[in-house]
């Protein structure tokens, strides 16, 4: 063999060598091991009704007060209830999917860790870049909506806040798919209350799952009873035709738009999912999380149908593409519900806190897992010493939000939110799959019933709303996972601890 011969084995192995190294997995007992580490990890403190407060907290918010307005006036009209059936569908068997995992892996990093554990390193890197979409930019998008909410607030009460600093300097139209600025300078409120909620999740997850317990009464309650008195208000007509004909356009009305405003309401549900992250600071995973996941979505799935109903009854859907849409509902209603006008209010701009705390939460956590894993560097995982949070990536986490909130309108936001949530949905689903296969008598206190049909319509309806998505949100998502895919072949591969070790993780 010659000198050239040994030199092309040599990089054929040590090629092989590192493609089999971004494949390796962690080991279900490895993980285990990790989240049973109390004293060096995050701190046990949130019960079983903290769990559903929490998933209730961030399922409820921009979804009901801002999306639905939208998506009916522009996608579907009064069948905005049939898109957000199926969004629940496809939320649901991801859900059960997500309970299984988060059952089985009590550990902070959500579809992360569960991607690492079944599917390898490369992919888990790629959903937990994805999630930042899910996350980061859902606490900015929910920011904007909350912004809407307060300047309408105090404009009720005679105080208007110029728009030079209460609205996006930027737009963007989906038509033309050009970018025009607006005059403004930045959408203050929503950066000042990303601002709040990230010093309240710096202080501790026990002071934050008790303000959002708090939240989560007041604006249920008041949910509760735009239903209960909205509901005589409602004119039938408003609800003919029920699925508006089609406009010619794809996803403008007809089933086409029924189905790219599932697509779009996607972000409403993306709370559930965010419970798995905080799995390591629950008292007792095992058993609260999939009361966590699954009672919160069935919860919330029940009010935002009856908020459709009544919202579209009350509105023509035409006229509800409004920032502040049950708002504009309680308005056209006249006198018999002028008194609803402030609560209503009051209640969406606590349930809109609620979410954007709920995001802030998950994103620091995930970036705290990949760190410990080496994809990113140290300083993401560091615990405040007092606190036992994750104080810095916590901090990051909130100074990216606020910047995103403060310059970008919030429709865009949405729809790159409810792109990341779906595709977390999509590896979740296969990453159930897989395992169940692989290492089918692993104790699983909690199993997605129905195997294998609930994580493979968990694959396909997650996918499906997918491909509903505008072809430009497909275009930034691309370009989001190859920045990712730079960072991780730059720095992640060459510093994580599992594919540059010398153990083997097979099944």
């Amino acid at each position: 063999m010659t000198r050239l011969d040994l030199l092309y084995l040599k990089t054929t192995i040590q090629k092989n060598k590192y493609m089999a190294n971004i494949w390796a997995k962690k080991s279900i007992v490895e993980l285990q091991s990790e989240a049973s580490d109390e004293k060096n990890g995050l701190k046990r403190t949130l019960s079983r009704l903290n769990l559903v407060a929490l998933g209730v907290g961030g399922i409820i918010g921009a979804g009901i007060f801002v999306l639905t307005g939208q998506t009916a006036a522009t996608y579907a009209g009064p069948s905005i209830v049939i898109s957000f059936v199926i969004a629940a569908i496809a939320c649901g068997f991801a859900g059960l999917c997500y309970a299984e995992f988060a059952s089985m892996i009590p550990i902070a990093g959500s579809a992360y860790t569960y991607a690492y554990s079944t599917l390898g390193e490369f992919i888990a890197w790629i959903i937990g870049w994805d999630l930042i979409l899910e996350y980061l930019f859902g606490a900015a998008t929910v920011a904007v909506g909350w912004s809407g909410y307060v300047v309408s607030f105090l404009n009720d009460f005679g105080i208007s806040l110029p728009t030079s600093i209460a609205s996006s300097p930027l737009i963007f139209d989906t038509a033309t798919g050009a970018w025009s600025t607006t005059g403004a300078v930045i959408n203050f409120p929503a950066v000042f209350i990303v601002g709040i909620i990230t010093t309240l999740l710096v202080i501790g997850i026990k002071e934050s799952a008790n303000f959002n317990n708090i939240i989560v009464v007041v604006k249920v309650a008041i949910i509760l009873l735009f239903i209960g008195f909205g509901a005589s208000f409602i004119n039938t007509d408003n609800w003919t035709p029920f699925i508006p004909q089609n406009t010619g356009v794809f996803g403008q009305f007809g089933w086409s738009g029924i189905m790219r405003a599932a697509g779009v309401i996607f972000f409403a549900y993306i709370g559930f999912d965010a419970i798995s992250t905080t799995a390591q600071e629950a008292k007792n995973p095992q058993k609260d999380m999939p009361w966590g996941i699954l009672g919160s979505l069935a919860i919330c799935t029940v009010l935002y149908i009856l908020v459709g109903l009544v919202m579209t009854g009350i509105v023509p859907y035409l006229n509800l593409n409004d920032p502040a849409p049950v708002a504009l509902a309680v308005n056209t209603a006249g006198e018999g519900l002028v008194w609803l006008r402030y609560p209503i209010k009051i209640g969406a701009i606590a349930g809109l806190s609620s979410v954007i705390l709920i995001l802030l939460m998950g994103q620091p956590r995930i970036f705290y897992s990949m760190s410990k894993d080496g994809l990113l560097p140290p300083v993401f995982s560091k615990v405040h010493p007092k606190f036992r949070t994750p104080y810095i990536t916590t901090i990051l986490t909130g100074v990216v939000a606020g910047v995103i909130a403060g310059l970008f309108p919030i429709g865009l936001l949405g729809e790159l939110v409810s792109i990341g949530t779906l595709l977390a949905f999509v590896i979740v689903s296969g990453g159930v799959l897989v395992l169940r296969y692989r290492q089918p008598n692993l104790e699983r206190p909690f199993k997605a019933p129905f195997f294998p049909v609930v994580p493979i319509l968990g694959i396909l309806s997650s996918g499906i709303v997918m491909l509903m998505l505008p072809g430009s949100t497909w275009s930034r998502l691309l370009i989001w996972l190859a920045i990712g895919l730079v960072i991780y072949f730059f720095y992640g591969r060459k510093h994580s601890k599992l594919g540059n070790s010398n153990e083997t993780n097979k099944y």
